[in-house]
């Protein structure tokens, strides 16, 4: 019976076990089951708030497109080719002279841009309020870009539109009021009647967003037109708007006006307002972001900034010092100390870089300026703090933000990593060292900061090398920086592989330096043929990948990098303009000589 017993005992503890077994397997069963349904959710979700942006942006075009068609079936006799071909100093002439109404400037343009993006998708939504805004401009109250139609970044916040970023989590939250420079605008005449498109997450410097898809080159359609601000870029160099303002935070705006082939500029931190202005990394502060304008010529940035530096700004945001913008010293024509620098030590300039580089400083050497060699100063370190900075938390909110939705192609080998922990990262840097020095170097720094406590040795660390590189700057004597930008425009999905070239802009916002691209040459068949040879400086994978990114370049715009110090951004852009003249010169006793 003894026996009986126990093997009852033993009979009930196994089915104990069993249905307990039986049970965490449908308990974990279940779970997954849940969690692959939330991601389903999630993706279907996601799908369709994607469908629903580009169902708006699809309807604002089509809307758009019949008002124009409207407006000029009731004036057959407008000419928009002659609009078009005017520059922006011309048109607020004629607009402030009452030689050219309002309206057919801005249909022109409207008509233009609609026509852009088709062949480049470059818009992310036409801003349709724009249409009542243009009837309410006051003839009487003509600021001083009055009539003028403006384009503006998708992140720039325009009452009742989303700025996502490019990621799908931040679709359906539209602004609730305008951004202060949006303001700004409407207050100064302009009418904001378009939003571009951009990278996702604004982190990478190729365009191309899984909600809007990618913007491509307005002179090669084989080409990325950069990024950020990408679609900024391929708009106004595909002659779709005069007049544009993106957002700059490793070179978002630097980089687009350069592959597009027109002027673009980013002001000292703090000039103008970033009230408004959406970022996926709110709060970083190693380095910032700012706004800035793109624009076919220097002229054009700088009326936008005089534009810009207000009281009515100033009054919107108190932040914001109240210095406006100092004409005499943009106009000035005193001869300049211009440092020069062909290369950051870190990535070697190609052919067409250097030989853009060095025709650029045989003009203002020929114009009575004074060029001082000059070299930056620890440019590993530079590398570090800008990439602690903008990751300081290890890339965790990148991550997050991006949750909500799929991963754009040209961003995925940038992200990648950010998934592995931070100490496995540090492990394979430590690995990697003797093989690539920079892939360390990139790794290590990408696991952030850590802790407070290193946070603050960051912020103290950039100071430092602020205050070095003024000290430096003082030791040259020099007013100004020429130095390389790098180009042409690259072939897609190579921008999120290769981190290294962006330090050539990127260390201006690790520094806060105001600094500006000018176009001012094309590549030649012979920079082609010199780039075969490339070989780099490390001669590593990034070397031949740049190599690789850059070919099949020929026509393509080339540009150099102008730079001043901080709060100096009308010094900048008068530098800008001197490079800007000279090259216009020089082409044209080139053509009278051919």
């Amino acid at each position: 019976m003894a026996h009986v017993k126990q093997f009852l005992a033993g009979l009930e503890l196994d089915i104990r076990s069993t249905v307990a077994l039986f049970a965490g397997a449908v308990a974990c069963l279940v779970g997954g089951l849940v969690v692959l349904a939330r991601a389903v959710d999630g993706h279907l979700d996601a799908g369709k708030k994607i469908q629903r942006a580009r169902k708006l942006r699809d309807g604002s075009l089509e809307k758009a497109e019949k008002a124009v068609l409207h407006y000029k079936n009731l004036h057959p006799k407008m000419d928009s080719s002659l609009i078009l071909s005017l520059s922006l100093a011309e048109l607020t002439s004629k607009l402030q002279d009452g030689l050219l109404r309002p309206e057919d400037l801005f249909y022109s343009y409207m008509e233009k841009a609609i026509e852009v993006n088709k062949k480049l998708n470059c818009c992310t939504s036409i801003l349709l309020e724009s249409f009542e805004h243009l009837k309410t401009l006051d003839p009487n109250d003509r600021g001083l870009l009055y009539g003028v139609p403006v384009s503006i970044k998708e992140n720039m916040a325009y009452k009742n539109y989303d700025s996502s970023c490019g990621v799908v989590v931040n679709l359906g939250r539209p602004a609730e009021r305008d951004s202060v420079i949006v303001q700004v605008l409407k207050r100064q005449g302009a009418i904001p009647f378009v939003k571009t498109n951009i990278s996702q997450s604004m982190l990478s410097y190729e365009c191309s967003n899984v909600i809007y898809g990618p913007t491509v080159n307005p002179h090669n359609l084989q080409k990325t037109s950069g990024g950020s601000s990408g679609g900024e870029g391929a708009l106004i160099g595909g002659g779709g708007s005069i007049l544009g303002i993106g957002s700059d935070l490793g070179g978002s705006v630097r980089i687009p006006a350069a592959f597009c082939g027109i002027c673009g500029f980013k002001p000292t931190v703090g000039r103008l307002s970033k009230l408004g202005t959406s970022t996926l990394c709110p709060g970083q502060k190693s380095v910032s972001t700012t706004a800035g304008p793109l624009a076919k010529d220097v002229d054009s940035l700088a009326l936008c900034m005089q534009a810009l530096l207000c009281d009515h700004m100033f009054a919107l945001d108190p932040t914001v010092p109240p210095v406006p913008f100092n004409v005499q010293m943009y106009k000035s024509a005193k001869p300049l100390r211009i440092g020069y620098m062909e290369s950051d030590g870190f990535t070697q300039p190609t052919p067409s870089m250097t030989r853009s580089l060095r025709e650029v400083r045989a003009l203002l050497e020929q114009a009575g300026h004074t060029l001082v060699p000059y070299n930056p100063l620890r440019i590993k370190d530079n590398f570090e703090l800008t990439t602690k900075g903008v990751f300081a938390d290890g890339g965790a909110n990148l991550l997050q933000k991006l949750k909500g939705g799929p991963l754009d192609p040209s961003l995925k080998l940038q992200v990648y990593p950010f998934y592995l922990p931070c100490w496995l990262r540090k492990t394979l840097s430590f690995l990697m060292r003797p093989l690539s020095p920079r892939g360390s170097s990139l790794l290590k720094a990408s696991t952030g900061v850590g802790s407070v406590s290193e946070l603050w040795k960051q912020h103290s660390a950039v100071e430092d090398y602020i205050h070095e590189t003024l000290a430096e700057w003082r030791r040259c004597n020099i007013d100004v920086l020429l130095c390389p930008m790098f180009g042409p425009a690259y072939n897609f999905f190579h921008c999120g592989r290769l981190p290294f070239p962006l330090f050539y802009t990127a260390i201006y916002n690790l520094l806060n330096f105001p600094a500006g691209v000018v176009p001012v040459s094309t590549v030649t068949a012979e920079d082609e043929e010199e780039l075969r040879h490339y070989k780099g400086l490390f001669q590593d994978f990034w070397d031949k990948l740049f190599k690789k990114a850059l070919s099949g370049g020929r026509g393509l715009p080339m540009a150099v990098q102008c730079v001043a110090r901080p709060w100096q951004d009308e010094l900048c852009l008068r530098f800008m303009k001197e490079v800007e003249e000279l090259v216009k010169q020089s082409r044209m006793k080139r053509l009278q000589a051919d």
